[in-house]
C-alpha cells in the first residue's frame, strides 16, 4: 500500500524522513500456573547466556497508539531491565513528545530504522493489523526479538510465516493474549485440569465490548486494515483463553456476522482513544458526514472443538450488546459447570440437581507491569530453551486459524474446517 492509511502509521511500504532526538538526561500465584508447552526454538548456548543477562533495548513501532502508550508507560518503569531506544509513529508532533517522554535516541515515520537501529533488541510492533507483517519478518531477518499485536497478520497464511521465520532465527517472540492472566481464568483453568467439572463438553462465551453510538470511524472499520473487525479483535483474546483452558482447539466452525452499528462519523485518521473520548461526548445526532464499518461489529460462532466438545461465542463491538447481565464464560462438564464473572471474580459451581452457588471469589488486582511479569521472562525463558506457557507467535497463528474460518464461514454461511486453513497457511 502507498500513502497514508487510517492506521495513525506510515504505510508499511513508504520510507519517509526522519528526526533524530539526542540522549536525554512480588508474583501473585495465578502468574505461576504454567502447564508446559513445548516450543521449537532455535537457541544456541550464547542465546540463553545472553537472554539470562539481557537487559532489554526496545523499539516501538506505532508508538502514539492506544495500545502502545500504555506498553511504554510499562517499559518505562522497568529501568534496570529496558529502556526505550527508538520509537516510530505517524504524527509528528506526538511521536516528539513520546521521545522526550521516554528519553528516545530515534524518533522517526520509518517503520524500518527502528528495527535496524543497532541497539534495538526488542521490537513492539503495535500498529493496525495488516501492516503487521513485514516489520515482523524484518525483525526475524536481523535477529530482534518482537512483541506482535493481535491478531498477528492478515491472514493464516502471513501469522504462520511469521512465526516460523522467528522461530527459524532463534529470536524470543511474544503475542499478547492478556486474558490468559486474568485470575479468575487461570483459576477455571486449574479447576477443569484437576477434573472438577468432569470432562468438558460445551462452552458458551460472551464478549460483549459495547462502543459508544456516536464512537467516530477508525482503521478498525477499514477492512484494508482489520483483519476481521471484532472476530479477530476481541475473538482472538476469547478463543486464545478457552484453547488454553481446555488444552484443545476448535475443529470446525459456523458462523454468522455483520455489522450492526449505523454509521459513524468521519473525521479522518484518528486513533482509538480520540475516537472514543469524541463518542462519549456526543450524541448519535452529532451531525456531520459519516461512513459505515467495513468489518464485522457483531458475530456468533458456532464451533466443533477437536475433542467433540461443541460451544459458541458471541463477539461484538456492537452499540446493543451491553455486557454486565450474564457471566462472560461458562464451561459445562460431565460432572458440574462453572461460569465465570470476570468484573467481580466470581467463580460460580452448578451440579445436576442442585442450584449453582459461589465456588469462589479470586481476587484481581489487576494486570500490572505486563512487561516485567510476563513480556521479559517469556523471552528469556525461549532464549533459554525453557517450556513455558506464556503466548507466543504460534499461538498466534493457531488463533488466527480460528478468527480466519470465522469470517470465511460468515461469508460462505457453511461451516469451515480449520485443517482447510491450517493447509493452505502452510502452502501459501
Amino acid at each position: 500500500m502507498g500513502g497514508r492509511s487510517r492506521a495513525g502509521q506510515s504505510t508499511l511500504r513508504d520510507k519517509p524522513p526522519r528526526v533524530f532526538i539526542g540522549r536525554l538526561a512480588a508474583v501473585e500465584w495465578v502468574h505461576q500456573i504454567c502447564i508446559p508447552k513445548v516450543k521449537k526454538v532455535s537457541s544456541a548456548a550464547s542465546w540463553a547466556a545472553e537472554g539470562a543477562m539481557m537487559r532489554f533495548q526496545v523499539g516501538v513501532i506505532g508508538a502514539t497508539g492506544y495500545i502502545a502508550r500504555d506498553y511504554r508507560q510499562e517499559v518505562r518503569s522497568t529501568p534496570d531491565e529496558a529502556r526505550i531506544v527508538a520509537l516510530c509513529a505517524r504524527r509528528p508532533q506526538r511521536l516528539r513528545a513520546a521521545a522526550q517522554q521516554d528519553g528516545a535516541q530515534l524518533a522517526t515515520s520509518d517503520w524500518r530504522e527502528v528495527v535496524e537501529h543497532p541497539e534495538v533488541n526488542l521490537v513492539v510492533v503495535a500498529t493496525p493489523d495488516a501492516l503487521h507483517y513485514d516489520a515482523v519478518m524484518a525483525c526475524a531477518g536481523r535477529r530482534k526479538h518482537v512483541l506482535c499485536e493481535k491478531p498477528v497478520g492478515r491472514d493464516a497464511g502471513e501469522a504462520y510465516r511469521m512465526w516460523t521465520a522467528c522461530r527459524d532465527a532463534g529470536v524470543g517472540h511474544y503475542v499478547p493474549f492478556w486474558t490468559r492472566y486474568v485470575p479468575a481464568f487461570a483459576r477455571v483453568r486449574q479447576l477443569v485440569a484437576e477434573g472438577a467439572i468432569g470432562q468438558v463438553k460445551v462452552v458458551i462465551y460472551r464478549w460483549h465490548n459495547p462502543r459508544p453510538t456516536a464512537m467516530p470511524f477508525t482503521w478498525r472499520d477499514d477492512a484494508q486494515l482489520s483483519s476481521a473487525g471484532s472476530i479477530a479483535d476481541v475473538g482472538s483474546h476469547a478463543y486464545d483463553v478457552v484453547r488454553w483452558i481446555l488444552g484443545t482447539g476448535a475443529k470446525r466452525v459456523l458462523a454468522h456476522a455483520g455489522v450492526i452499528t449505523p454509521q459513524r462519523p468521519d473525521f479522518g485518521e484518528i486513533d482509538l482513544a480520540e475516537a472514543l473520548d469524541w463518542g462519549h461526548a456526543h450524541g448519535a445526532d452529532a451531525g456531520g458526514p459519516t461512513r459505515k464499518s467495513a468489518t464485522f461489529d457483531f458475530a456468533d460462532v458456532a464451533v466443533e472443538f477437536d475433542n467433540s466438545a461443541v460451544g459458541t461465542f458471541i463477539l461484538s463491538h456492537a452499540t446493543y450488546l451491553r455486557k454486565g447481565l450474564a457471566p462472560e464464560l461458562e464451561l459445562h462438564g460431565t460432572e458440574a459447570s462453572l461460569s465465570i464473572d470476570r468484573p467481580s471474580g466470581r467463580i460460580r459451581l452448578a451440579r445436576p440437581d442442585q442450584d449453582a452457588q459461589t465456588l469462589e471469589t479470586v481476587p484481581d488486582p489487576g494486570f500490572g507491569n505486563r512487561f516485567a511479569k510476563h513480556v521479559f521472562p517469556a523471552i528469556r525463558r525461549q532464549l533459554a530453551g525453557t517450556p513455558c506457557d506464556h503466548p507466543d507467535l504460534e499461538d498466534g497463528w493457531r488463533v488466527q486459524l480460528f478468527t480466519d474460518a470465522a469470517a470465511l464461514s460468515s461469508r460462505r454461511g457453511a461451516w469451515v474446517e480449520l485443517a482447510e486453513l491450517e493447509i493452505q497457511s502452510k502452502d501459501a
